[in-house]
């Protein structure tokens, strides 16, 4: 079983920027592909980005503003989010993620996100 932890979440103001964190458990993290997901409130879960050994893949609406990365030997994977807008208000949870943007394991507690304007 994987586990994720979550951090670096916070208030911005519009235009600004934070950087994520997801601290990932387990022995298989170089192996696998990773994702970035969000819920506003009142809404369902969506996928953001993922991150595999040679691509990344982004959803349109973070294209250009968000960046996701990895760590292998920190077991840690990373979304630094630019030029935020309200619309990214949002708890953020990461995942393993497979075909694409499909997550796997059960979540974390994810990291609030929370953009004013």
């Amino acid at each position: 079983q994987v586990h994720f932890v979550e951090s670096g979440g916070g208030l911005a103001q519009a235009g600004g920027s934070l950087r994520l964190s997801c601290a990932v458990s387990g022995n298989t993290f170089r192996l696998d592909a990773y994702g970035w997901y969000r819920q506003a409130p009142g809404k369902q879960r969506e996928w953001v980005a993922t991150i595999g050994s040679s691509i990344t893949l982004y959803t349109d609406s973070v294209k250009g503003r968000f960046t996701i990365s990895r760590d292998n030997a920190k077991q840690t994977v990373y979304l630094q989010m630019n030029s935020l807008k309200p619309e990214d208000t949002a708890v953020y949870y990461c995942n393993r993620v497979v075909a694409g943007t499909r997550s796997r394991d059960d979540w974390g507690q994810g990291t609030q996100v929370t953009v004013s304007a």
